[in-house]
Protein backbone atom coordinates (compact mmCIF):
# COMPACT_ATOMS: atom_id res chain seq x y z
CA UNK A 1 0.00 0.00 0.00
CA UNK A 2 2.30 2.85 0.96
CA UNK A 3 4.53 1.65 -2.55
CA UNK A 4 1.50 3.95 -3.88
CA UNK A 5 3.29 7.12 -1.76
CA UNK A 6 5.51 7.22 -4.43
CA UNK A 7 3.05 8.97 -6.55
CA UNK A 8 3.00 11.64 -4.58
CA UNK A 9 6.59 12.35 -5.52
CA UNK A 10 8.19 13.72 -9.18
CA UNK A 11 11.27 12.03 -7.98
CA UNK A 12 14.51 12.34 -6.35
CA UNK A 13 13.07 12.86 -2.85
CA UNK A 14 12.17 10.48 0.51
CA UNK A 15 9.07 8.97 -1.09
CA UNK A 16 11.30 7.36 -3.51
CA UNK A 17 12.73 4.79 -1.65
CA UNK A 18 9.18 3.16 -1.74
CA UNK A 19 9.87 2.03 -5.30
CA UNK A 20 12.66 -0.60 -3.76
CA UNK A 21 11.71 -3.54 -2.93
CA UNK A 22 14.26 -3.68 -0.07
CA UNK A 23 13.55 -0.61 1.57
CA UNK A 24 9.88 -1.55 1.95
CA UNK A 25 10.93 -5.23 3.24
CA UNK A 26 12.67 -3.07 5.81
CA UNK A 27 9.42 -1.44 6.37
CA UNK A 28 7.79 -4.69 6.80
CA UNK A 29 10.20 -6.56 9.04
CA UNK A 30 10.15 -3.43 11.62
CA UNK A 31 6.15 -3.28 11.33
CA UNK A 32 5.74 -7.04 11.92
CA UNK A 33 8.27 -7.20 14.95
CA UNK A 34 6.65 -4.09 16.19
CA UNK A 35 3.15 -5.52 15.97
CA UNK A 36 4.46 -8.82 17.80
CA UNK A 37 5.82 -6.73 20.86
CA UNK A 38 2.80 -4.35 21.26
CA UNK A 39 -0.37 -7.11 20.81
CA UNK A 40 2.36 -10.18 22.19
CA UNK A 41 0.95 -9.80 26.10
CA UNK A 42 -2.47 -8.85 25.58
CA UNK A 43 -2.92 -11.89 23.22
CA UNK A 44 -1.61 -14.16 25.04
CA UNK A 45 -3.72 -12.60 28.34
CA UNK A 46 -6.61 -12.79 26.07
CA UNK A 47 -5.89 -16.37 25.35
CA UNK A 48 -4.81 -17.77 28.59
CA UNK A 49 -8.12 -16.16 29.94
CA UNK A 50 -10.54 -18.13 27.12
CA UNK A 51 -8.71 -21.03 27.36
CA UNK A 52 -8.86 -22.02 30.47
CA UNK A 53 -6.10 -25.02 30.90
CA UNK A 54 -4.20 -24.24 28.00
CA UNK A 55 -3.71 -26.54 25.11
CA UNK A 56 -4.25 -30.13 26.37
CA UNK A 57 -1.09 -31.99 26.78
CA UNK A 58 -0.59 -35.73 24.88
CA UNK A 59 -0.89 -38.68 27.61
CA UNK A 60 1.44 -40.76 26.03
CA UNK A 61 4.17 -37.68 25.23
CA UNK A 62 7.25 -37.23 27.20
CA UNK A 63 7.02 -36.80 31.20
CA UNK A 64 8.97 -32.86 31.14
CA UNK A 65 5.73 -32.10 28.63
CA UNK A 66 3.21 -31.98 31.46
CA UNK A 67 4.74 -28.82 33.46
CA UNK A 68 3.63 -26.82 30.36
CA UNK A 69 0.15 -27.65 31.10
CA UNK A 70 -1.91 -24.52 30.89
CA UNK A 71 -0.08 -22.79 28.57
CA UNK A 72 -2.38 -20.85 26.13
CA UNK A 73 -2.41 -22.21 22.19
CA UNK A 74 -2.90 -20.23 19.11
CA UNK A 75 -0.45 -17.61 19.44
CA UNK A 76 0.32 -18.26 15.87
CA UNK A 77 -2.33 -15.00 15.43
CA UNK A 78 0.42 -13.03 16.78
CA UNK A 79 2.61 -14.25 14.06
CA UNK A 80 -0.36 -14.56 11.01
CA UNK A 81 -1.73 -10.96 11.83
CA UNK A 82 1.98 -9.56 11.98
CA UNK A 83 3.01 -10.70 8.74
CA UNK A 84 -0.69 -9.95 7.21
CA UNK A 85 -0.35 -6.06 8.62
CA UNK A 86 2.77 -5.91 7.39
CA UNK A 87 2.64 -7.26 3.81
CA UNK A 88 -0.87 -5.39 3.11
CA UNK A 89 1.12 -2.41 4.61
CA UNK A 90 4.25 -2.76 2.21
CA UNK A 91 3.99 -4.89 -0.58
CA UNK A 92 2.60 -3.98 -4.09
CA UNK A 93 -0.49 -4.73 -4.24
CA UNK A 94 -1.16 -5.22 -7.90
CA UNK A 95 1.02 -8.81 -7.61
CA UNK A 96 -0.73 -11.56 -7.41
CA UNK A 97 1.95 -13.89 -6.27
CA UNK A 98 1.62 -11.33 -2.88
CA UNK A 99 -2.19 -12.47 -3.04
CA UNK A 100 -1.57 -15.78 -3.80
CA UNK A 101 0.99 -16.51 -0.34
CA UNK A 102 -1.55 -14.55 1.40
CA UNK A 103 -4.30 -16.92 0.64
CA UNK A 104 -2.77 -19.85 1.48
CA UNK A 105 -1.21 -18.45 4.42
CA UNK A 106 -4.32 -16.94 5.96
CA UNK A 107 -6.55 -20.57 4.78
CA UNK A 108 -4.46 -22.89 6.32
CA UNK A 109 -4.11 -20.69 9.46
CA UNK A 110 -7.89 -21.16 9.04
CA UNK A 111 -7.84 -25.04 9.17
CA UNK A 112 -5.27 -24.47 12.23
CA UNK A 113 -7.60 -22.31 14.53
CA UNK A 114 -10.44 -24.41 13.96
CA UNK A 115 -8.40 -27.62 14.74
CA UNK A 116 -7.26 -25.47 17.80
CA UNK A 117 -10.43 -24.15 18.94
CA UNK A 118 -12.20 -27.46 18.45
CA UNK A 119 -8.75 -29.18 20.90
CA UNK A 120 -9.26 -26.82 23.53
CA UNK A 121 -12.80 -26.76 23.93
CA UNK A 122 -13.38 -30.73 23.80
CA UNK A 123 -10.18 -30.42 26.60
CA UNK A 124 -8.16 -33.34 24.40
CA UNK A 125 -5.34 -33.19 21.69
CA UNK A 126 -7.62 -34.92 18.95
CA UNK A 127 -9.01 -31.73 16.91
CA UNK A 128 -10.61 -31.82 13.60
CA UNK A 129 -10.38 -34.82 12.40
CA UNK A 130 -6.95 -35.74 9.90
CA UNK A 131 -9.36 -36.61 6.97
CA UNK A 132 -11.18 -33.54 6.66
CA UNK A 133 -8.16 -31.49 7.46
CA UNK A 134 -5.96 -33.05 4.60
CA UNK A 135 -9.04 -32.29 2.08
CA UNK A 136 -9.45 -29.05 2.81
CA UNK A 137 -5.54 -28.21 2.64
CA UNK A 138 -5.63 -30.17 -1.01
CA UNK A 139 -8.26 -28.24 -2.23
CA UNK A 140 -6.75 -25.32 -0.98
CA UNK A 141 -3.08 -26.16 -2.18
CA UNK A 142 -4.90 -26.86 -5.78
CA UNK A 143 -6.61 -23.18 -6.45
CA UNK A 144 -2.76 -22.05 -5.27
CA UNK A 145 -0.99 -24.23 -7.81
CA UNK A 146 -3.56 -23.82 -10.29
CA UNK A 147 -3.15 -19.57 -9.65
CA UNK A 148 0.62 -20.44 -10.02
CA UNK A 149 -0.01 -21.82 -13.27
CA UNK A 150 -2.06 -18.94 -14.93
CA UNK A 151 0.27 -16.27 -13.32
CA UNK A 152 3.18 -18.48 -14.83
CA UNK A 153 1.53 -19.05 -18.45
CA UNK A 154 1.00 -15.02 -18.58
CA UNK A 155 4.68 -14.19 -17.74
CA UNK A 156 5.56 -17.27 -20.41
CA UNK A 157 3.47 -15.62 -23.35
CA UNK A 158 5.08 -12.01 -22.34
CA UNK A 159 8.63 -13.32 -22.04
CA UNK A 160 8.40 -15.43 -25.50
CA UNK A 161 6.86 -12.17 -27.19
CA UNK A 162 10.36 -10.28 -26.57
CA UNK A 163 13.00 -13.32 -25.64
CA UNK A 164 14.24 -15.54 -28.48
CA UNK A 165 14.40 -19.31 -27.49
CA UNK A 166 12.56 -18.52 -24.39
CA UNK A 167 11.95 -21.97 -22.10
CA UNK A 168 8.23 -21.86 -20.46
CA UNK A 169 8.05 -22.13 -17.00
CA UNK A 170 4.01 -22.84 -16.61
CA UNK A 171 3.49 -26.37 -15.71
CA UNK A 172 7.34 -27.38 -15.74
CA UNK A 173 9.37 -28.52 -12.69
CA UNK A 174 13.23 -26.89 -12.23
CA UNK A 175 15.72 -29.00 -11.33
CA UNK A 176 18.80 -27.00 -8.95
CA UNK A 177 22.31 -27.37 -10.30
CA UNK A 178 21.17 -27.77 -13.82
CA UNK A 179 20.01 -24.72 -15.06
CA UNK A 180 18.94 -25.93 -18.39
CA UNK A 181 16.74 -29.00 -17.59
CA UNK A 182 12.73 -28.12 -17.29
CA UNK A 183 10.64 -31.36 -16.80
CA UNK A 184 7.67 -30.70 -18.42
CA UNK A 185 4.35 -31.92 -15.87
CA UNK A 186 1.85 -30.47 -17.93
CA UNK A 187 -1.63 -30.95 -15.97
CA UNK A 188 0.34 -33.15 -13.68
CA UNK A 189 2.20 -30.14 -12.09
CA UNK A 190 -0.95 -29.62 -10.12
CA UNK A 191 -1.25 -32.56 -8.22
CA UNK A 192 3.08 -32.07 -7.55
CA UNK A 193 2.32 -28.46 -6.23
CA UNK A 194 -0.60 -29.72 -4.03
CA UNK A 195 1.78 -32.00 -2.39
CA UNK A 196 4.39 -29.41 -1.91
CA UNK A 197 1.91 -27.39 -0.01
CA UNK A 198 0.50 -29.60 2.26
CA UNK A 199 3.39 -31.46 3.00
CA UNK A 200 5.02 -28.77 3.89
CA UNK A 201 2.40 -27.32 5.89
CA UNK A 202 1.99 -31.27 8.04
CA UNK A 203 5.85 -31.28 8.01
CA UNK A 204 6.08 -27.65 10.43
CA UNK A 205 3.09 -28.99 12.10
CA UNK A 206 4.83 -32.07 13.01
CA UNK A 207 7.98 -29.77 14.12
CA UNK A 208 5.97 -27.46 16.74
CA UNK A 209 6.73 -29.52 19.61
CA UNK A 210 9.27 -28.32 21.75
CA UNK A 211 9.70 -24.26 22.76
CA UNK A 212 11.18 -22.58 19.97
CA UNK A 213 11.73 -25.38 18.05
CA UNK A 214 9.68 -24.66 15.10
CA UNK A 215 9.34 -21.02 14.48
CA UNK A 216 13.34 -20.36 13.86
CA UNK A 217 13.63 -23.35 10.86
CA UNK A 218 10.72 -21.45 9.60
CA UNK A 219 12.37 -18.08 9.93
CA UNK A 220 15.23 -19.35 8.23
CA UNK A 221 13.38 -21.13 5.65
CA UNK A 222 11.45 -18.07 4.93
CA UNK A 223 14.40 -15.57 4.53
CA UNK A 224 15.93 -18.13 2.42
CA UNK A 225 13.54 -18.37 0.30
CA UNK A 226 12.62 -14.57 0.28
CA UNK A 227 16.37 -14.17 -1.03
CA UNK A 228 15.62 -16.75 -3.63
CA UNK A 229 12.34 -15.02 -4.72
CA UNK A 230 14.00 -11.82 -4.87
CA UNK A 231 16.46 -13.03 -7.38
CA UNK A 232 14.83 -14.83 -9.29
CA UNK A 233 12.28 -11.90 -9.74
CA UNK A 234 15.43 -9.61 -11.32
CA UNK A 235 16.31 -10.27 -15.04
CA UNK A 236 19.90 -8.99 -14.43
CA UNK A 237 20.45 -11.59 -11.18
CA UNK A 238 19.22 -14.56 -13.65
CA UNK A 239 21.18 -14.04 -16.31
CA UNK A 240 24.31 -13.65 -13.64
CA UNK A 241 23.04 -16.55 -12.17
CA UNK A 242 21.59 -18.61 -14.41
CA UNK A 243 18.46 -19.60 -13.10
CA UNK A 244 15.19 -18.76 -14.40
CA UNK A 245 13.40 -15.61 -14.49
CA UNK A 246 10.09 -15.43 -12.48
CA UNK A 247 9.05 -11.65 -13.22
CA UNK A 248 7.10 -10.58 -10.34
CA UNK A 249 8.40 -13.09 -7.39
CA UNK A 250 10.59 -9.83 -5.43
CA UNK A 251 7.94 -8.51 -3.95
CA UNK A 252 7.71 -12.29 -2.18
CA UNK A 253 10.52 -10.90 -0.15
CA UNK A 254 8.20 -8.47 1.40
CA UNK A 255 6.40 -11.03 2.78
CA UNK A 256 9.06 -12.74 4.28
CA UNK A 257 10.69 -10.16 5.64
CA UNK A 258 7.13 -9.31 7.68
CA UNK A 259 7.42 -13.13 8.58
CA UNK A 260 10.90 -13.04 9.69
CA UNK A 261 9.94 -10.17 12.07
CA UNK A 262 6.50 -11.61 13.15
CA UNK A 263 8.39 -14.78 13.85
CA UNK A 264 10.74 -12.58 16.33
CA UNK A 265 7.57 -11.23 17.87
CA UNK A 266 6.43 -14.37 18.78
CA UNK A 267 9.71 -15.91 19.59
CA UNK A 268 10.12 -13.57 22.22
CA UNK A 269 7.10 -15.16 24.16
CA UNK A 270 8.10 -18.47 22.58
CA UNK A 271 11.11 -18.88 24.37
CA UNK A 272 11.75 -21.62 26.98
CA UNK A 273 9.58 -21.73 29.15
CA UNK A 274 7.00 -20.80 26.44
CA UNK A 275 4.39 -18.29 27.41
CA UNK A 276 2.50 -19.24 24.51
CA UNK A 277 2.30 -21.51 21.29
CA UNK A 278 2.10 -21.23 18.35
CA UNK A 279 0.04 -23.83 17.92
CA UNK A 280 -2.08 -25.69 14.22
CA UNK A 281 -3.02 -22.07 13.43
CA UNK A 282 0.47 -20.88 13.46
CA UNK A 283 2.33 -24.03 11.72
CA UNK A 284 -0.44 -25.14 9.12
CA UNK A 285 -0.27 -21.30 8.16
CA UNK A 286 3.65 -20.96 8.03
CA UNK A 287 4.03 -24.38 6.39
CA UNK A 288 1.55 -23.49 3.91
CA UNK A 289 3.40 -19.80 3.28
CA UNK A 290 6.54 -21.81 2.54
CA UNK A 291 5.19 -24.30 -0.05
CA UNK A 292 3.41 -21.84 -1.84
CA UNK A 293 6.92 -19.17 -2.05
CA UNK A 294 8.27 -22.88 -3.08
CA UNK A 295 5.15 -23.08 -5.96
CA UNK A 296 5.46 -19.51 -7.16
CA UNK A 297 9.40 -19.30 -7.36
CA UNK A 298 9.46 -22.63 -8.96
CA UNK A 299 12.01 -23.72 -6.42
CA UNK A 300 10.00 -26.57 -4.92
CA UNK A 301 12.76 -29.00 -4.72
CA UNK A 302 15.00 -26.35 -3.10
CA UNK A 303 12.12 -26.39 -0.37
CA UNK A 304 13.48 -30.05 0.98
CA UNK A 305 17.05 -29.00 1.07
CA UNK A 306 16.20 -25.59 3.26
CA UNK A 307 13.41 -26.78 5.14
CA UNK A 308 15.79 -30.33 5.40
CA UNK A 309 14.86 -30.39 9.34
CA UNK A 310 11.16 -30.70 8.22
CA UNK A 311 11.40 -33.53 5.76
CA UNK A 312 13.18 -35.29 8.62
CA UNK A 313 10.74 -34.95 11.28
CA UNK A 314 7.95 -36.01 8.94
CA UNK A 315 9.82 -38.80 7.17
CA UNK A 316 10.73 -39.84 10.45
CA UNK A 317 6.56 -40.26 11.84
CA UNK A 318 5.97 -41.78 8.13
CA UNK A 319 8.77 -44.25 8.87
CA UNK A 320 7.58 -44.90 12.38
CA UNK A 321 4.07 -45.43 11.45
CA UNK A 322 4.75 -47.95 8.50
CA UNK A 323 7.48 -49.77 10.23
CA UNK A 324 5.20 -50.67 13.36
CA UNK A 325 2.34 -51.67 11.36
CA UNK A 326 4.50 -54.20 9.74
CA UNK A 327 6.43 -55.33 12.79
CA UNK A 328 4.57 -54.34 15.92
CA UNK A 329 8.12 -52.67 16.74
CA UNK A 330 9.39 -49.31 16.58
CA UNK A 331 12.27 -47.04 15.27
CA UNK A 332 12.78 -44.42 16.94
CA UNK A 333 12.00 -44.31 20.61
CA UNK A 334 9.32 -41.76 19.96
CA UNK A 335 8.04 -39.88 16.66
CA UNK A 336 8.74 -36.89 15.49
CA UNK A 337 12.42 -37.34 16.04
CA UNK A 338 12.88 -34.49 18.65
CA UNK A 339 11.06 -36.22 21.18
CA UNK A 340 13.34 -39.23 20.37
CA UNK A 341 15.81 -37.22 21.77
CA UNK A 342 13.94 -36.12 24.79
CA UNK A 343 13.31 -40.02 25.47
CA UNK A 344 17.60 -40.24 25.16
CA UNK A 345 17.89 -37.54 27.67
CA UNK A 346 18.69 -34.71 25.77
CA UNK A 347 17.56 -31.53 27.04
CA UNK A 348 15.16 -29.40 25.21
CA UNK A 349 16.89 -26.37 24.64
CA UNK A 350 19.76 -28.58 23.03
CA UNK A 351 17.68 -30.21 20.80
CA UNK A 352 16.34 -26.86 20.03
CA UNK A 353 19.52 -24.84 19.49
CA UNK A 354 21.05 -28.22 17.34
CA UNK A 355 17.93 -28.24 14.93
CA UNK A 356 18.49 -24.16 14.53
CA UNK A 357 21.93 -24.83 13.70
CA UNK A 358 21.13 -27.80 10.99
CA UNK A 359 18.37 -24.77 9.70
CA UNK A 360 21.04 -22.81 9.10
CA UNK A 361 23.51 -25.14 7.65
CA UNK A 362 20.83 -26.26 5.35
CA UNK A 363 19.56 -22.99 3.99
CA UNK A 364 23.39 -22.22 2.97
CA UNK A 365 23.59 -25.13 1.04
CA UNK A 366 19.93 -24.07 -0.73
CA UNK A 367 21.65 -20.82 -1.47
CA UNK A 368 24.30 -22.38 -3.10
CA UNK A 369 21.74 -24.00 -5.59
CA UNK A 370 21.51 -20.43 -6.98
CA UNK A 371 25.21 -20.42 -8.04
CA UNK A 372 26.08 -23.91 -8.35
CA UNK A 373 25.26 -24.93 -12.10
Amino acid sequence: MLYWLTALSDGGDFFNLFRYITFRAGGAFMTALIFGFLFGKPLINVLRKRQGKGQPIREDGPEGHFAKAGTPTMGGLLIVGALATSTLLWARLDNPFVWLVLFVTLSFGLIGFLDDYAKVSKGNHKGVPGRIRLLAGFAIAAVATYWAMSVHAINDADLAARVADYDALAGRLALPVFKDVLINLGLLFIPFGMLVIVGSANAVNLTDGLDGLAIMPVMIAAGTLGIIAYAVGRVDFTEYLDVHYVPGTGEILIFTAGLFGGGLGFLWYNAPPAAVFMGDTGSLALGGALGAIAVATKHELVLAVVGGVFVVEALSVIIQVLYYKRTGKRVFLMAPIHHHYEKKGWAEPQIVIRFWIISLILAMIGLATLKVR
